[in-house]
Protein backbone atom coordinates (compact mmCIF):
# COMPACT_ATOMS: atom_id res chain seq x y z
CA UNK A 1 0.00 0.00 0.00
CA UNK A 2 2.88 2.43 0.64
CA UNK A 3 4.44 1.74 -2.83
CA UNK A 4 1.52 2.88 -4.36
CA UNK A 5 0.75 5.72 -2.53
CA UNK A 6 3.93 7.37 -3.09
CA UNK A 7 3.29 6.40 -6.76
CA UNK A 8 0.48 8.74 -6.95
CA UNK A 9 2.04 11.32 -5.86
CA UNK A 10 4.42 11.85 -9.23
CA UNK A 11 3.98 13.79 -11.45
CA UNK A 12 5.00 13.37 -15.06
CA UNK A 13 4.28 15.97 -18.22
CA UNK A 14 1.52 13.27 -19.83
CA UNK A 15 -0.19 13.12 -16.68
CA UNK A 16 -0.13 16.71 -15.87
CA UNK A 17 -1.63 17.65 -19.41
CA UNK A 18 -4.02 15.12 -18.88
CA UNK A 19 -4.93 16.70 -15.30
CA UNK A 20 -5.23 19.92 -17.19
CA UNK A 21 -7.51 18.83 -20.32
CA UNK A 22 -9.72 17.25 -18.11
CA UNK A 23 -10.24 19.55 -16.03
CA UNK A 24 -10.94 22.77 -19.08
CA UNK A 25 -13.37 19.79 -20.10
CA UNK A 26 -15.35 20.00 -16.70
CA UNK A 27 -15.07 23.48 -15.89
CA UNK A 28 -16.81 24.49 -19.88
CA UNK A 29 -19.62 22.04 -19.27
CA UNK A 30 -19.97 23.74 -15.54
CA UNK A 31 -19.49 27.47 -16.77
CA UNK A 32 -22.31 26.35 -19.97
CA UNK A 33 -24.65 24.98 -17.20
CA UNK A 34 -24.23 27.85 -14.76
CA UNK A 35 -24.93 30.26 -17.41
CA UNK A 36 -27.48 29.22 -18.89
CA UNK A 37 -25.84 28.58 -22.01
CA UNK A 38 -27.85 25.74 -22.85
CA UNK A 39 -31.30 24.57 -21.01
CA UNK A 40 -30.61 23.15 -17.71
CA UNK A 41 -32.61 19.25 -18.87
CA UNK A 42 -29.87 18.76 -21.18
CA UNK A 43 -27.02 18.01 -18.47
CA UNK A 44 -26.96 15.50 -16.64
CA UNK A 45 -25.41 15.13 -12.76
CA UNK A 46 -21.91 13.08 -12.48
CA UNK A 47 -19.51 12.71 -9.31
CA UNK A 48 -16.00 14.58 -10.25
CA UNK A 49 -13.21 16.43 -7.58
CA UNK A 50 -15.92 15.28 -5.00
CA UNK A 51 -18.42 17.41 -6.30
CA UNK A 52 -21.52 17.06 -8.22
CA UNK A 53 -20.59 18.13 -11.68
CA UNK A 54 -22.69 18.78 -14.75
CA UNK A 55 -22.26 17.42 -18.09
CA UNK A 56 -24.08 17.79 -21.25
CA UNK A 57 -25.93 15.31 -23.10
CA UNK A 58 -26.19 17.11 -25.87
CA UNK A 59 -24.07 15.54 -28.64
CA UNK A 60 -22.62 18.11 -30.49
CA UNK A 61 -21.57 19.98 -27.53
CA UNK A 62 -19.89 16.47 -26.06
CA UNK A 63 -18.12 15.95 -29.42
CA UNK A 64 -16.93 19.89 -29.54
CA UNK A 65 -15.93 19.48 -25.79
CA UNK A 66 -14.06 15.62 -26.54
CA UNK A 67 -11.72 16.87 -29.44
CA UNK A 68 -11.40 19.88 -27.84
CA UNK A 69 -9.94 18.42 -24.32
CA UNK A 70 -7.60 15.76 -26.91
CA UNK A 71 -5.90 18.97 -28.49
CA UNK A 72 -5.06 20.54 -25.36
CA UNK A 73 -3.71 17.52 -24.11
CA UNK A 74 -1.28 17.26 -27.00
CA UNK A 75 -0.67 21.39 -27.00
CA UNK A 76 0.24 21.19 -23.17
CA UNK A 77 2.23 17.85 -23.48
CA UNK A 78 4.35 20.09 -25.94
CA UNK A 79 4.67 22.55 -23.59
CA UNK A 80 2.66 25.25 -26.40
CA UNK A 81 -0.18 26.13 -24.60
CA UNK A 82 -0.33 29.72 -23.14
CA UNK A 83 -4.46 30.14 -22.47
CA UNK A 84 -7.54 28.71 -23.38
CA UNK A 85 -10.77 31.26 -23.20
CA UNK A 86 -13.70 29.91 -22.93
CA UNK A 87 -16.15 32.95 -24.56
CA UNK A 88 -19.83 33.48 -24.29
CA UNK A 89 -21.51 35.79 -26.70
CA UNK A 90 -25.13 37.06 -27.64
CA UNK A 91 -26.45 34.91 -30.12
CA UNK A 92 -28.08 37.34 -31.78
CA UNK A 93 -25.83 39.98 -32.23
CA UNK A 94 -22.81 38.53 -31.53
CA UNK A 95 -21.48 40.45 -28.80
CA UNK A 96 -18.74 39.25 -26.51
CA UNK A 97 -20.35 39.28 -22.80
CA UNK A 98 -18.15 36.94 -20.78
CA UNK A 99 -14.41 36.24 -21.14
CA UNK A 100 -13.04 33.06 -18.96
CA UNK A 101 -9.62 33.10 -19.02
CA UNK A 102 -7.47 30.64 -18.00
CA UNK A 103 -3.63 30.99 -18.12
CA UNK A 104 -1.30 28.40 -18.56
CA UNK A 105 2.68 28.50 -17.48
CA UNK A 106 4.19 25.17 -18.04
CA UNK A 107 7.69 24.09 -16.52
CA UNK A 108 10.03 24.47 -19.45
CA UNK A 109 12.65 22.11 -17.69
CA UNK A 110 10.11 19.37 -17.46
CA UNK A 111 9.24 20.15 -21.57
CA UNK A 112 12.83 20.00 -22.40
CA UNK A 113 14.78 17.43 -19.72
CA UNK A 114 11.41 14.94 -18.85
CA UNK A 115 12.01 15.78 -15.26
CA UNK A 116 9.23 14.69 -12.94
CA UNK A 117 7.29 16.78 -10.26
CA UNK A 118 5.85 15.29 -6.84
CA UNK A 119 2.48 16.23 -5.18
CA UNK A 120 -0.26 14.63 -3.95
CA UNK A 121 -3.67 13.97 -5.80
CA UNK A 122 -5.44 15.19 -2.79
CA UNK A 123 -3.79 18.59 -2.90
CA UNK A 124 -4.83 19.11 -7.03
CA UNK A 125 -8.36 17.68 -6.48
CA UNK A 126 -8.52 20.03 -3.13
CA UNK A 127 -7.15 23.42 -5.81
CA UNK A 128 -9.58 22.11 -8.62
CA UNK A 129 -12.46 22.03 -6.21
CA UNK A 130 -11.95 25.53 -5.19
CA UNK A 131 -12.53 26.88 -8.91
CA UNK A 132 -15.27 24.67 -9.34
CA UNK A 133 -17.01 25.92 -6.69
CA UNK A 134 -16.47 29.19 -7.20
CA UNK A 135 -17.42 28.99 -10.70
CA UNK A 136 -21.15 26.76 -9.32
CA UNK A 137 -21.58 30.26 -7.42
CA UNK A 138 -20.95 32.62 -10.19
CA UNK A 139 -24.14 33.81 -10.73
CA UNK A 140 -23.83 35.70 -7.28
CA UNK A 141 -21.22 37.92 -8.82
CA UNK A 142 -22.01 37.90 -12.57
CA UNK A 143 -25.09 39.67 -14.40
CA UNK A 144 -27.73 37.68 -15.50
CA UNK A 145 -27.45 36.52 -19.15
CA UNK A 146 -31.22 37.40 -20.26
CA UNK A 147 -30.72 36.28 -24.12
CA UNK A 148 -30.29 33.64 -25.76
CA UNK A 149 -26.25 32.98 -26.06
CA UNK A 150 -23.34 31.19 -27.98
CA UNK A 151 -20.42 29.92 -26.73
CA UNK A 152 -16.63 30.02 -28.49
CA UNK A 153 -13.39 28.58 -27.71
CA UNK A 154 -10.13 30.62 -28.57
CA UNK A 155 -6.57 28.74 -27.85
CA UNK A 156 -3.41 31.14 -27.36
CA UNK A 157 -0.32 28.62 -28.24
CA UNK A 158 3.31 29.30 -29.34
CA UNK A 159 3.83 30.53 -32.70
CA UNK A 160 5.36 27.66 -33.93
CA UNK A 161 2.41 25.35 -33.29
CA UNK A 162 1.01 23.16 -35.60
CA UNK A 163 -2.80 24.06 -35.77
CA UNK A 164 -4.97 21.59 -37.32
CA UNK A 165 -7.56 22.72 -40.29
CA UNK A 166 -10.61 22.86 -37.94
CA UNK A 167 -8.74 25.66 -35.91
CA UNK A 168 -9.54 28.65 -37.29
CA UNK A 169 -7.42 31.86 -36.97
CA UNK A 170 -9.52 34.45 -34.58
CA UNK A 171 -9.43 38.20 -33.19
CA UNK A 172 -9.30 37.91 -29.36
CA UNK A 173 -12.94 38.81 -28.64
CA UNK A 174 -12.48 41.76 -26.35
CA UNK A 175 -14.77 42.90 -24.13
CA UNK A 176 -14.40 46.86 -24.04
CA UNK A 177 -13.97 48.01 -20.29
CA UNK A 178 -14.51 44.67 -18.82
CA UNK A 179 -15.40 43.79 -14.84
CA UNK A 180 -12.92 41.19 -13.75
CA UNK A 181 -13.11 38.91 -11.40
CA UNK A 182 -9.73 36.54 -10.41
CA UNK A 183 -10.57 33.20 -9.41
CA UNK A 184 -8.75 30.44 -7.70
CA UNK A 185 -5.52 28.57 -9.56
CA UNK A 186 -4.32 25.21 -9.31
CA UNK A 187 -0.60 24.18 -10.03
CA UNK A 188 -0.11 20.54 -10.63
CA UNK A 189 3.88 21.71 -10.55
CA UNK A 190 3.75 20.96 -13.96
CA UNK A 191 1.37 23.36 -15.39
CA UNK A 192 0.13 26.56 -13.36
CA UNK A 193 -3.39 27.32 -14.24
CA UNK A 194 -4.87 30.59 -13.41
CA UNK A 195 -8.98 31.69 -13.87
CA UNK A 196 -9.91 34.90 -14.34
CA UNK A 197 -13.47 36.12 -15.68
CA UNK A 198 -14.22 39.06 -17.50
CA UNK A 199 -17.50 40.25 -18.28
CA UNK A 200 -19.32 43.36 -19.84
CA UNK A 201 -20.06 46.79 -16.99
CA UNK A 202 -23.81 47.34 -18.07
CA UNK A 203 -24.32 51.24 -17.76
CA UNK A 204 -26.70 50.88 -14.58
CA UNK A 205 -24.25 49.19 -12.19
CA UNK A 206 -22.35 52.80 -12.16
CA UNK A 207 -25.39 54.70 -11.34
Amino acid sequence: MASRTASKDIITLKGSAAIVSEFFGYAANSILYNRGVYPEESFAKVKKYGLTMLLTQDEAVKTFITNLTSQLSEWLEAGKLQRIVLVIMSKATGEVLERWNFNIVTDGEVVEKGVVKEKSDKEIMREIQAIMRQVSSCISFLPCLDEPCIFDVLAYTDTDTSVPFTWVESDAKLIDNPQMVKLHSFDTKIHKVDTLVSYKNDDWDEQ
